[in-house]
């Protein structure tokens, strides 16, 4: 009878033993490391876009890919350290939307998967040999905002026409030269006065707008940023306050009360950016997967904003907008 105790009990321990042994020999979920500038909340849009990217391909966060999220804010010094841990632990794949972060992640590995979404011509920036054949360990989508930076400038001008001369705010950390060329080149040709100014902290964009307090332009055109993009409640206070009008290359800042819009759908790219990482995941080589062109633009007004500077929109505006906020 003490023996039939005795096997019964070890039966049962065995038994209640299974379930974790069984669990301790499940293969590790792939870990992708997304790595965007600005907030979660910020980006809490374009992160889901991102994840119903990664869906349609089969993957789905905590049960079969585990995705973390760093988002860098002002705090791009924290780069090279995160991307070293990234690398020592030999993620699946590195996600990063956004050009800084994609051009660390490039010079951080050559064999850890990278899938960009950059504003500028990725073979430029080093990223790709070319958009067909990228050759090397990235790839990912090439949204175009220093490329319409030209035809957002036209926009403003036809949405105001009085205005001539326009204040340029760029992010010169964010390797600007590009936007600043098509801008002037644009500026020249319809006959605009340009004055570039820099902001690449919470402090220098009160700078600027100090700045713009006394020498008085007629507009602000604000280049492309994701630090931008997070200060957008700042920006939609100072141009308020300062009564200017100023146009920005996404939506998110015209729903800010910004007056218009013109450049990428960014919850497009990422889901693009989700994509890709799947395909990945699944197997594919980043050197055999084009860079994709994503082509889906935006004009955005925002009529409240328009009403409050005293702008009459002309209709012919009007009529090309994709959208308009009353």
């Amino acid at each position: 009878m003490t023996n039939r105790r005795a096997f019964i009990t070890l039966l049962g321990s065995a038994a209640a033993s299974w379930p974790l042994a069984a669990r301790a020999q499940q293969p590790a979920l792939p870990v992708v490391g997304f790595i965007r500038d600005g907030s979660a909340d910020t980006n809490a849009r374009f992160s889901a876009a991102s994840r119903k990217g990664l869906n349609e391909t089969g993957y789905v966060e905590g049960q079969n890919v585990t995705v973390e999220y760093h988002w860098l804010g002002v705090q791009r010094d924290r780069l090279p350290a995160l991307l070293a841990d990234l690398v020592r632990r030999q993620v699946a794949v590195i996600a990063t939307p956004g050009n800084v972060p994609a051009i660390a992640a490039k010079a951080a590995t050559a064999t850890i998967p990278i899938v960009f979404g950059v504003g500028d011509d990725p073979v430029r920036l080093g990223l790709v040999a070319s958009l067909a054949r990228p050759g090397g360990n990235a790839t990912g989508i090439n949204f175009f905002v220093t490329e319409v930076a030209a035809k957002r400038l036209r926009l403003l001008h036809d949405l105001v026409p009085k205005a001539v001369r326009i204040a340029v705010l760029v992010n010169p950390a964010n390797d600007a030269e590009t936007t600043l060329q098509e801008v002037q080149e644009a500026a020249h040709t319809i006959g605009l006065q340009i004055r570039v100014l820099n902001a690449r902290t919470i402090g220098e964009i009160d700078a600027a707008f100090a700045t713009l307090a006394q020498e008085r332009p007629d507009a602000l055109f604000v280049a492309g940023d994701a630090f931008f993009l997070d200060r957008r409640v700042q920006f939609a206070t100072l141009t308020a306050r300062d009564r200017i009008p100023a146009t920005y290359s996404v939506r998110e800042l015209v729903a800010a009360c910004g007056l218009m819009s013109y450049g990428p759908d960014l919850a497009d790219v990422f889901h693009h950016v989700g994509v890709y990482t799947g395909r990945i995941l699944k197997g594919v080589k980043p050197a055999d997967l084009p860079v994709v062109q994503s082509t889906k633009l935006e004009f955005v007004i925002n009529l409240q904003t328009a009403r409050a500077l005293g702008i009459e929109v002309p209709p012919g505006v009007l009529s090309i907008a994709d959208e308009v906020i009353e």
